[in-house]
């Protein structure tokens, strides 16, 4: 997540917090061009695309997933445009700086277990690192915050969440193919996350436990699919070591290395500040014009852009139910945020989880010298106020002190009109597969649309690779090692496994 530049390093080989930061798995898709990041020197960016308008594809979207698709559509002879609405590649993901620190104002993590984003990093020979983890972690507790190491956090963690996804062998038995036993999942596809919840009837000192997470997530918990956070689960290997600790490492170059390099092989056109307005198929082609007027063609167009942002687009004909039914409910969650804070104090490393009803629901420092990262779902709190601001990391840490901040808000961005995808009840099963189809010659990909890892990396780069027609990868995730043969950072496998339960 962080790496310091120009400031003392964070320490990459030490302890894996391998389980520590689960609920922080916000990897989705692309990367983008930002201060203090490498240059795209090889890449056609920006390509002056104004006496060409006729192309064999025209891709909407600069994230992983419409890079990935222009990618192989350009191997197999194509010529193709990229229309990008903001100045810079990356939609949901954005590699920036603050106060001299590389961070990931989207996605951030990557991991074995996730095949299509490891055979990426693989290709470009991307080197990967890893945070050094938490030598602390807080939990809510009816009363207050309790501290403790985070082996005895998250063997406790363990515990609850593994009841609560019974049962997601059975109706997950391919996870990569959700649809596999949809005569399981159609009737627990009506169930949230707070259904869940409910259902199980923990305690009240074990369910607060649980809540940063499925608010985090579901945003709040009775927004979210509890079909969505188990095939996640499914996908991890059905136990709570993979789940918990896909958010382990990352790009030593952030994401921008990654999206930088699948661009510079595709070689697409690409032009930036071209915010699509209208795609409209006619006679045997597709008629592509921006918000300032200019007009592309094209044989087919692939709409790589959030699903929340469809309703935008003037499509005609217009685009089926489904499609409109998924796009005005939102697929990307609502009310979450991403902060990153200069805390004067404390100084160490640190993980603090609090209830969905907490301005914070998650926050933690996970190399020294690096910012905090936080999230939160609280409409109430005004990010505008730094009072407001410091009092919310009070209510946990009460000796904080906050020297300043800044916030990504993907809701209020035009271009996103929320945050990482994450189905709320009866998307999977009434919506999912439909909106996958293309319609006549425009089909669609993105994170949002994945089959496997929505809401992450991998899902952008699987889907892309689905829309151009290129194989993808299902591999037993229980069974999934390092096939690649990255070399991982070294960590302290007998922490880890204590970590991890093993």
């Amino acid at each position: 997540m962080f790496t310091s530049r120009g400031k003392k390093a964070a320490h990459r080989s030490a302890m894996s917090r391998r389980t520590a930061l689960k609920a922080t798995g916000l990897a989705i898709a692309g990367t983008a061009l930002g201060a203090g990041v490498p240059a795209l020197a090889e890449a056609a960016v920006d390509t002056d695309v104004t006496a060409r308008q006729t192309y064999d594809t025209i891709v909407v979207g600069a994230g992983l997933a419409g890079l990935i698709a222009a990618r192989e559509l350009r191997a197999k002879g194509l010529s193709v445009l990229v229309l990008e609405a903001r100045n810079r590649i990356g939609g949901r993901t954005w590699t920036d700086t603050f106060n001299g620190y590389e961070i990931e104002r989207g996605g951030a993590w990557v991991d074995p277990l996730q095949p299509h984003i490891w055979r990426e990093i693989s290709r470009y020979n991307l080197k990967i690192v890893a945070d050094a983890g938490p030598e602390r972690v807080l939990m809510p507790t009816t009363t207050g915050f309790v501290e403790s190491d985070p082996v005895t956090a998250y063997t406790r963690q363990g515990e609850l969440f593994t009841p609560f996804f019974d049962g997601s062998k059975d109706y997950f038995p391919k996870p990569y193919a959700p649809f596999t036993r949809e005569d399981l999942i159609t009737p627990l596809d009506r169930l949230s996350l707070r259904d869940r919840l409910d259902q199980l009837a923990y305690a009240p000192e074990d369910e607060i436990r649980m809540t940063s997470t499925t608010g985090l997530y579901g945003a709040p918990t009775a927004r979210g699919s509890l079909l969505q956070l188990s095939q996640w689960w499914a996908l991890a290997g059905w136990n709570y070591q993979g789940f918990s600790g896909v958010n382990t490492y990352r790009m030593d170059r952030g994401t921008i290395a990654l999206a930088g390099a699948i661009l510079a092989e595709g070689k697409p056109d690409l032009k930036l500040n071209a915010p699509v307005a209208s795609v409209t198929q006619q006679s045997g082609q597709v008629k592509v014009v921006t918000r300032a007027g200019a007009s592309y063609f094209a044989a087919e167009v692939v709409m790589a852009v959030p699903v929340n942002v469809w309703k935008k687009i003037t499509f005609n004909p217009v685009l089926p139910q489904a499609y409109r039914d998924a796009t005005v409910q939102g697929y990307g969650v609502p009310r979450q945020k991403k902060l990153w804070l200069d805390l004067a104090t404390p100084t160490d490393r640190f993980i603090a989880e609090a209830p969905e009803d907490h301005p914070f629901v998650i926050m933690g420092r996970l190399n020294d010298n690096a910012p905090v990262v936080a999230f939160t779902i609280d409409t109430a709190l005004d990010f505008r106020n730094r009072g407001q601001v410091e009092a919310a990391v009070r209510k946990i840490l009460p000796s904080a002190t906050l020297r300043s901040y800044t916030v990504c808000d993907w809701q209020a961005d035009e271009f996103s009109l929320g945050g990482p995808a994450f189905r709320q009840p009866h998307q999977l099963t009434k919506l999912h597969r439909a909106i996958n189809q293309p319609f006549g010659k425009v089909k669609f990909c993105g994170d949002d649309l994945a089959l496997g890892w929505v809401g992450y990396m991998d899902g952008a780069i699987e889907s892309g690779l689905r829309v151009a027609g290129s194989p993808t990868l299902s591999p037993t995730p229980s069974t999934t090692p390092n096939t690649l043969g990255l070399a991982l950072p070294q960590i302290d496998r007998k922490v880890y496994r204590s970590m991890v339960g093993l």
